[in-house]
């Protein structure tokens, strides 16, 4: 008889952390997973892949200081609002979420082209959210943890403290976001993996990343799973 797994509050927080974006970072293939991929129509079996390329994109939060050499009465360290905007000094505000640098200058310039002529400007990224990885479910200290370095499924696994005795280290789930509204499931088998088996199915994290190990066996799962149902796909016998 088919029956919902118990979600704990740490993997409550761990599914409600995955609803924010995650970072743009350097990928070998602009917009592809590292395992599986999907192309055509936005639907549960092939969601639309979100393609990046290998620039660095502002988000909430984010820091920028921006610098006028000729009118320096203009300069200003501004934050990324949650809403993606920004208020600028004598010219409003302007959207600058999921902007490059590049991009952001550009419109910088051109809300203040209104009241300067031809401004000169330069920004800098001061400050920024670092790169997370999420581990949730049977783990001694489930939570969101700073990626450092290159760390794989197994590695993310021991930062969190390591499996509980009644993991199901043999169905670990490792879910990467497709694009805003998908995320793509891989089954680890960290059993065989850490006994040597298999070693090369150790995934290397990314961004983002969240680990979950159930309790119990998950008899259906998913390949693609979008962000607003996560909770409703963790059922066993």
């Amino acid at each position: 008889m088919m029956r919902m797994i118990s979600v704990t509050a740490a993997m409550a927080l761990s599914i409600a952390l995955l609803s924010f974006p995650v970072r743009a970072q350097v990928e070998g293939s602009a917009g592809e997973p590292s395992f599986g991929s999907a192309s055509g129509p936005s639907n549960v079996s092939h969601p639309a892949l979100h393609h990046r390329d290998d620039r660095y994109r502002l988000c909430a939060s984010d820091v920028v200081a921006l610098t006028f050499p000729l009118t320096p009465e203009f300069d200003q360290t501004v934050n990324i609002q949650p809403d993606g905007f920004v208020s600028l000094n004598g010219a409003g505000s302007v959207k600058l979420l999921g902007l490059t640098l590049a991009q952001s200058e550009e419109v910088i310039k051109a809300a203040y082209s209104k009241i300067l002529r031809d401004p000169l400007l330069t920004i800098e990224l001061k400050d920024f959210n670092k790169p997370y990885f999420i581990v949730g479910g049977q783990v001694s200290k489930p939570g969101k943890y700073d990626l450092r370095g290159a760390t794989t499924a197994t590695q993310a696994i021991e930062i969190a403290g390591g499996f509980n005795t009644s993991a199901k280290h043999s169905q670990v789930l490792l879910f990467r976001r497709v694009n805003d509204e998908w995320y793509e499931v891989k089954p680890l088998d960290m059993k065989h993996i850490l006994t040597g088996k298999d070693v090369n199915e150790d995934p290397e994290i990314r961004p983002g990343d969240m680990l979950f190990v159930p309790q119990n066996f998950i008899s259906k799962i998913d390949r693609f799973i979008p962000h607003s149902g996560v909770g409703a796909y963790f059922q066993t016998n």
